[in-house]
């Protein structure tokens, strides 16, 4: 597994528990533990997300606010070559 692959593998990790603990709170509002596990994992995401960025481009288009033409130059993903296990 490429070390891109794995990267994005843990962005959408933190991103999942994100939208579990959201769906959390809104039936446990007051559990303050939850909403500190959620403050991390939204941070972590972010540094992620900076991080993979930095190396690769932008990871939705919308994320591109600097330069519209670095989404389309990034390669797509039929475009890698690698083999990914």
């Amino acid at each position: 597994m490429t070390e891109r692959t794995k990267l994005m593998q843990k962005i959408a990790s933190y991103d999942f528990a994100i939208v579990e603990l959201n769906l959390y709170l809104d039936t446990h509002p007051n559990d303050s533990a939850a909403k500190r596990r959620l403050s991390d994992s939204e941070h972590k995401s972010r540094e992620l997300r900076h991080e993979y960025e930095e190396k690769y481009g932008p990871i939705v288009f919308r994320d591109s606010s600097d330069n519209r033409m670095k989404w389309i130059k990034n390669p797509w993903p039929w475009d890698l070559c690698e083999e990914e296990d």
